[in-house]
């Protein structure tokens, strides 16, 4: 089973959950993906997204991009699973402290509040050392206009790295890389 954990702001409709799915599909293991809407909240998400690891038949690899990549490494450590990391947050209560107040899905227009409560659930996410980093997989573009790729390639050291030139925070190359994310996940014989 593959679970997808999408960024701040994003959901279900996002192009690489989408290109996944249809990949997928192709190949007839579309059964094997979850990607719901996460919930706002860190501590929310955090236990929906816990209580579909805890439901898998088998234990599940996680994919997650910019704020659903923290929360991939977040619940990799915590249930010691495999996770492909696309250009996470490192520390997302810095960069998500200047959305407090309401905000907008982008896809659904949906709104949620983001309160300073929320900053301190993330620094208690917040994963300094990890257990089984070969269990991590690491994908950042250098021309990420979000977050700086240097903080994931330092933070995640003792992880598979792939440190791709130019690209953006969306992670451009995320199509030509689905087969070998299936591969790490089991989902696709090499």
């Amino acid at each position: 089973m593959l679970i997808y954990l999408h960024g701040f702001r994003s959901g279900p409709q996002s192009g690489k959950l989408l290109a996944l799915q249809q990949r997928m599909a192709e190949l007839g293991c579309a059964d094997q993906l979850w990607g719901e809407q996460l919930r706002w909240g860190p501590d929310e998400a955090i236990a929906q997204l816990s209580a579909v690891i805890e439901a898998s038949a088998t234990p599940p690899t996680l994919v997650g991009s910019s704020l659903g990549g923290f929360y991939a490494a977040h619940l990799a450590e915590r249930f010691d699973l495999r996770a492909v990391l696309i250009n996470p947050a490192i520390a997302p209560h810095r960069l998500l402290s200047q959305w407090l107040g309401t905000q907008t899905q982008i896809y659904t227009g949906e709104c949620f509040e983001v309160h300073a409560e929320h900053m301190e659930a993330l620094r208690a996410l917040q994963v300094t050392h990890y257990r089984s980093p070969d269990k991590l997989w690491l994908m950042v573009e250098t021309g990420d206009e979000t977050l700086d790729y240097r903080e994931a390639v330092a933070h995640f050291a003792g992880a598979r790295q792939d440190i791709f030139p130019g690209g953006d925070h969306r992670f451009s190359r995320w199509e030509a890389c689905i087969d070998d994310v299936l591969r790490f996940a089991g989902l696709l014989s090499t």
